[in-house]
């Protein structure tokens, strides 16, 4: 069974740093895409970052978030720098075994979310 467990969530200020993590189950790295997605209030889900063939981030944070992965402890990452409030949303770990992009559609397998806060 497919398991994603994401961490590291919180408040921070404008300007500061904080890192995700996501622990994974059930499922060998090297066969499955995976990434990031996020949900602010009242707007839809959007992609932030993914490993599918190629690494991709969404305009909107590109320069200042890097995905990684560590396949021996079986874990992604999002380090997520020079925050903004406009960054403030719900992040959700996905993973999918034929996900060639970052589409919401692409993916078959969430975690449950965690809460980033960015204030002002």
């Amino acid at each position: 069974e497919v398991q994603l467990v994401e961490s590291g969530g919180g408040l921070v200020q404008a300007g500061g740093s904080l890192r995700l993590s996501c622990a994974v189950s059930g499922f060998t790295f090297d066969d499955y895409a995976i990434g990031w997605f996020r949900q602010a209030p009242g707007k839809n889900r959007e992609g932030v970052s993914c490993i599918s063939g190629s690494t991709y981030y969404a305009d909107s944070v590109k320069g200042r978030f890097t995905i990684s992965s560590d396949n021996a402890k079986k874990t992604v990452y999002l380090q997520m720098n020079s925050l903004k409030p406009e960054d403030t949303a719900v992040y959700y770990c996905v993973a999918d075994t034929a996900a060639w992009g970052c589409n919401e559609y692409e993916y078959d397998f969430w975690g449950p979310g965690i809460q980033v806060t960015v204030s002002s």
